[in-house]
């Protein structure tokens, strides 16, 4: 019998070539849409699946209040791993990673007298390995990292270094740093993980750790014990911190703990846990940039769209062509077939024809994969899915498809009564024509809903780069490892402002868009209601640099002393509640010069225009800036503005001045507006995958209303022939085969408007500084539908309208 059903059904498919091309085309295309943002969710959940213990590992994260605002770090005080494990019993293990400058910055190495530049450096206790179990190859895990200034490193990272010797017991020495001892080779870590490591370095140093539960510094992971709640955790985190860090913040802040707390400040942890770090995690001072659940939910509703809008385009062609397979069932009844063997019939057609569409699809996938990694910033193989273990899933799949697109269409066609379809009265019922009128209005619902999601994401995209930041990115170059110029960073900044074509250099810790910004604190003179904002350091150019303006008072200069100058923003002149701030001094806990040492008084300069030193996800909050005499005129980056038509040749010049004075020293540019865009990555994989998608969705469903226009007019031949010998002219007859697919597209408009309205309201609610979705997106919108839907349509109907009707009606 199954011989039988694949027989008929292959010459089914054979006899109607363009129905077959069109649903194999549709159905490959949203396949091969679905088999890639199948890998791309699949990788973006695999993250932190693979350790053994995960569901047992949490990180410690952090709440920092302000009075009127709170801020989450991933960083939290670095003495809280060992405070926490001596108070809470539920706790089986703690441990901490420290990062090396900002996370994954280039550390130099001096290994048997060559200098080497590598990344992936972390700082980590000696219990690291009980906590996230990498598989060592040499040494001993439990003793590896016990001593100060000894260090592990990943297999490949100790073949690049040493080749094939045994490096263990070998020396490495971090330029302007201490000698490392290697104790130990473990396995290089998945990509998949939301922090990575090529070296391992022990975190404890000669010294005995002072405490501290104030400052942040340290990303510290709880290994709670088997059948532990979390939530019995965190419920214990309060007293651990007042214990701990109120004596601390007395000591710093001057006030008691319990008034600090009534101003409206506060430490509030909670736990995170390690396999959702990196879809759910957007905290300030990540390790590395996290994904986004929303994104995956958004990714993969896309993909089930697209393949359902292939689906409802077989579901409609099949019923549509009911009338023409009526007679075949009329016959085949009357010989005996019954309604099972019938509807056993079609599915097996219909089954048929999305296995040929997976083939296809598999072929799409492998020739699209490089694109769309580009597209997506990722790096996925087609290994991931065809495999042994997945093969049976995606026929299976296949199989599921081909059933669910084919239930409808042969629960018609078996229904058939086969008296009246062999006397010639069958005819689509009215049911019929509703149900391909609501899947036509559907498919084009989804269509509209994803061309107006690409129109606002763009238009977000677009307002955020010509957003007023309140500096010039353009034409800026970021130094980076300037803090190894050390003592010689007058000179070398003397040196390249002479260039040609250099027109400023300014020094800072930390350009806009990057996490340096550090946290400070700051009360007025004889008060003791205290704000904590950011701060960073600049020299005396690094304003005029970036050309901000001052509303107040001045920048920092030579003319004076400036170590113990400030200057704030607005929001910071604001919050303080400083009315005219110049020339006010202001008191900070925080002493740079000696880590508890006494307060520091600052005296205010001048007020710079507020400024966006963060990504437009947040709001300005407020700043204080201070000079780099303070610092003993280190800068970590330099920027430098250069003239815009002859970068390249600038970059060569400030290349050759960086090696005379760093001739060991990597040189490492970026140009400020490239990193301020990179802030927006996900926003704009978002805006490229949207409308990739959206144009496939629309082209489908093109493929669909081709379909179905083909049919329509094949049963109103003898209609359009009559119409044409009564006079009807061509114009007429294709807005007359044309009108009722445009009221099924203007309905699809209306009803998806309020849709993508909510969906994308919702995606702006992220961003502090966001547009407003203005009527003319929906019209946009709305007229590509139109247009596209016409273009298809009235090819078919311009060629009905053009036919000879003497041939049509003698056709008929």
């Amino acid at each position: 019998m199954l011989h039988n059903y694949l027989k008929i059904a292959l010459r089914n498919l054979a006899k109607h070539k363009a129905n077959t091309a069109i649903n194999i085309a549709g159905l490959a295309i949203g396949m091969a849409c679905c088999l890639l943002i199948v890998l791309y969710v699949a990788d973006e959940l695999s993250y932190d699946q693979h350790w053994s213990n995960g569901e047992r590992v949490y990180r410690m994260a952090l709440e920092r209040r302000y009075p009127g605002r709170s801020t989450k770090y991933a960083v939290i005080p670095p003495s809280y791993a060992q405070s926490v494990k001596k108070e809470i019993p539920e706790i089986e293990q703690t441990t901490r990673v420290f990062s090396f400058g900002n996370n994954n910055d280039p550390v130099l190495f001096k290994i048997d007298g060559r200098t080497v530049e590598e990344r992936g450096v972390q700082g980590v206790d000696s219990t690291f390995f009980q906590v996230f179990q990498v598989p060592f190859l040499r040494g001993q895990a439990e003793r590896a990292l016990t001593r100060p200034n000894t260090v592990v490193l990943t297999q490949s990272t100790a073949a690049r270094l040493f080749g094939s010797a045994n490096p263990v017991g070998k020396v490495l020495e971090i330029v302007q740093g201490p000698k490392l001892e290697v104790t130990g080779i473990c396995a290089d870590p998945v990509h998949n993980t939301h922090f990575t490591f090529n070296f391992l370095v022990s975190a404890r140093g000669p010294e005995p750790e002072q405490p501290n539960h104030i400052g942040f510094s340290a990303y510290t992971y709880l290994l709670l014990k088997p059948n532990t709640s979390p939530e019995t955790v965190e419920a214990k985190l309060p007293a651990v911190v007042e214990k701990y860090a109120a004596g601390e913040v007395e000591r710093t802040f001057g006030v008691s703990y319990r008034d600090y707390i009534k101003a409206g400040n506060g430490y509030f942890y909670f736990l995170q846990p390690l396999r959702s770090i990196h879809l759910d995690s957007h905290l300030e001072v990540e390790q590395q940039a996290n994904g986004s659940r929303s994104l995956v939910s958004i990714f993969s509703i896309i993909a089930a769209f697209v393949l359902l809008i292939a689906c409802i385009n077989f579901m409609n062609l099949s019923t549509a062509r009911s009338s023409e397979r009526a007679r075949e069932v009329g016959i085949r009844k009357s010989l005996g077939s019954t309604t099972n063997q019938l509807a056993a019939q079609f599915l097996t057609e219909s089954v048929l024809l999305s296995l040929f569409s997976l083939i296809v699809a598999l072929v799409l996938v492998v020739t699209l994969l490089a694109p769309f990694n580009t597209l997506a910033g990722k790096a996925l193989t087609l290994l991931s899915l065809v495999r042994w273990q997945t093969l049976p899933l995606l026929f299976g799949g296949a199989i599921a498809v081909g059933l669910l697109a084919g239930s409808y269409p042969a629960g018609v066609l078996s229904a058939f009564e086969p008296i009246k379809v062999l006397k010639g009265k069958f005819s689509s019922t009215r049911q019929g024509h509703l149900l391909r009128n609501g899947l036509v209005v559907f498919q084009f619902a989804i269509s509209v809903l994803l061309i107006v999601s690409t129109i606002v994401v763009f238009s977000q995209l677009a307002f955020i780069q010509q957003k007023e930041l309140g500096f010039t990115k353009e034409s800026v170059l970021k130094l980076k490892g300037a803090g190894f110029l050390d003592k010689n960073t007058e000179a070398f900044k003397q040196e390249i402002t002479k260039l040609a074509g250099v027109a400023s250099v300014g020094g800072t810790s930390s350009a806009p868009g990057e996490e340096g910004f550090f946290g400070i604190t700051f009360r007025k003179n004889g008060e003791n209601e205290t704000i904590t904002g950011k701060g960073c350091v600049v020299d005396e150019q690094y304003l005029q640099t970036l050309r901000m303006s001052m509303l107040a008072g001045r920048p920092f200069t030579r003319q004076f002393d400036d170590s113990l100058s400030v200057i704030l923003n607005e929001e910071a002149a604001r919050q303080i509640g400083l009315t005219d701030p110049v020339g006010k001094q202001i008191t900070s806990p925080d002493n740079f010069s000696t880590r508890g040492g006494p307060p520091v008084t600052y005296t205010i300069v001048g007020v710079v225009q507020n400024f966006h030193f963060g990504s437009l996800h947040e709001r300005i909050s407020p700043l204080f800036i201070l000079n780099d005499r303070l610092f003993r005129r280190v800068d970590n980056e330099l920027a430098v503005r250069i003239q815009a038509d002859a970068p390249a040749s600038v970059v060569s010049q400030i290349e050759r001045v960086w090696k005379q004075y760093l001739p060991d020293q990597p040189f490492h540019y970026s140009y400020l507006d490239a990193d301020w865009s990179a802030l927006y990555k996900s926003e704009q994989v978002a805006q490229r995958i949207f409308g990739v998608f959206a144009l496939l969705a629309i082209f489908i469903a093109c493929m669909g209303l081709l379909g179905l226009a083909m049919y329509v007019i094949r049963l109103r031949t003898k209609e359009i022939g009559i119409r044409k010998t009564l006079g009807a002219s061509i114009p007429g007859l294709v807005a007359l085969l044309s009108k009722d697919f445009l009221k099924l597209v203007l309905m699809a408009i209306i009803i998806a408007s309020p849709v993508a309205w909510y969906a994308m309201d919702r995606w702006l609610q992220d961003f502090a500084y966001r547009i407003d979705i203005e009527w003319w997106v929906f019209v946009v919108a709305g007229f590509l539908a139109i247009g596209i839907a016409v273009l298809t349509v009235s090819f078919q109907s311009i060629k009905a309208a053009l036919m000879n009707p003497i041939k049509s009606l003698r056709s008929e």
